[in-house]
């Protein structure tokens, strides 16, 4: 059903039929392999009626977890008040089928507890994140990045007592090191709060969750979702001939990723990654979302989306996440050149 103009949503029949569900570690909670992350497009400037597209076609696609954070727009906060004007007019009778997540970690407001990973700021963000979605409580509620002077201890205790006060059903982490990882699933464990999830950046040209964090979170029987997949949109067939002038890359505003990190060889990668994708009937950006998910780790896949053909596309990915030892081996061999 085609919704981006109708005054009321009415979720597809059929939107669980199609989707494959995967255990987050031990836990009880199954995420769809695709998530769809609310970091882009629907901040104040984007357009409304666009981003409710987005939510349907993705709902209607059996994609019932969404990912927020409390700085998402712009400006900070707008894509949360979005999320919460949508959710009234669209989503109120689907909310116990949705499981919504929102972080705080970085920079929100002035001053010393706008930032960080404080008690203060965490459970502050959180009641305020809560009022922007007009949700009763998250399903999972993330510290964004290890706060180096914040001890983890005060972090994670924050998390245990926002669980434990009913602002969120689960507590997450995202962005911490595989070593300050074992701290804090240690430190909620004591607590009596297990960490559900973490949340890394993982893509084939950003590998560093398999350096120790990969085996931190599957002996521990913890879950994750992993953002960034197409690598802000280079791993797409998007920069197979060089950098069009209306790409992301070639965008100055754009602080962490511009043509300096496009190079000669990353070029010649995509080429041979692309062929790569054609010989097992996808895109390079469905393959990319597929590699992800190749590692037992991954729990599911966090993707954006300014379109929804984008959301179609990637959810199309999961028609073949398998890999041949052939296949990986040749992957293998283009990323190491």
């Amino acid at each position: 059903m085609n919704t981006k103009d109708a005054s009321e949503y009415l979720a597809s029949d059929d939107r669980y039929e199609n989707m494959p569900y995967h255990r987050c570690g031990k836990s009880g909670v199954l995420l769809p392999r695709i998530s769809l992350g609310l970091w882009q497009n629907f901040g104040a400037y984007n357009d409304y009626q666009n981003s409710r597209a987005l939510l349907h076609t993705a709902f209607d696609l059996g994609i019932c977890h969404l990912d927020l954070a409390n700085n998402y727009g712009p400006p900070y906060g707008s894509a949360e008040s979005t999320f919460g004007k949508i959710l009234a007019q669209d989503f109120s009778v689907y909310r116990d089928e949705l499981f919504i997540s929102s972080k705080a970690g970085y920079d929100m407001w002035p001053g010393p507890y706008g930032d960080g990973g404080s008690r203060k700021y965490l459970v502050s963000s959180c009641d305020q994140s809560l009022k922007r979605t007009g949700l009763d409580y998250f399903d999972v509620f993330y510290h964004h990045r290890m706060d180096p002077k914040t001890p983890i201890e005060e972090s994670m205790q924050a998390l245990d007592y926002i669980v434990r006060s009913g602002r969120a059903m689960y507590a997450g982490i995202s962005n911490y090191a595989p070593e300050q990882t074992k701290i804090a699933i240690d430190i909620l464990n004591n607590l009596g709060t297990p960490l559900l999830i973490h949340q890394p950046r993982y893509n084939m040209f950003d590998r560093a969750m398999e350096n120790g964090l990969t085996d931190i979170l599957l002996q521990n029987e913890v879950g994750s979702i992993v953002f960034s997949p197409l690598a802000q949109g280079l791993l797409t067939d998007k920069y197979l001939d060089g950098i069009p002038n209306d790409s992301r890359a070639a965008r100055e505003e754009i602080i962490h990723f511009n043509e300096s990190q496009i190079t000669n060889n990353k070029l010649q990668k995509l080429k041979s990654l692309n062929q790569i994708a054609i010989s097992r009937g996808q895109s390079l950006a469905q393959m990319a979302i597929a590699w992800t998910l190749h590692n037992p780790a991954v729990t599911s896949c966090l993707v954006g989306a300014s379109k929804t053909q984008q959301i179609h596309d990637s959810v199309k990915a999961l028609e073949n996440i398998e890999f041949s030892d052939e296949q990986i081996n040749l992957i293998e061999e283009v990323l190491s050149n």
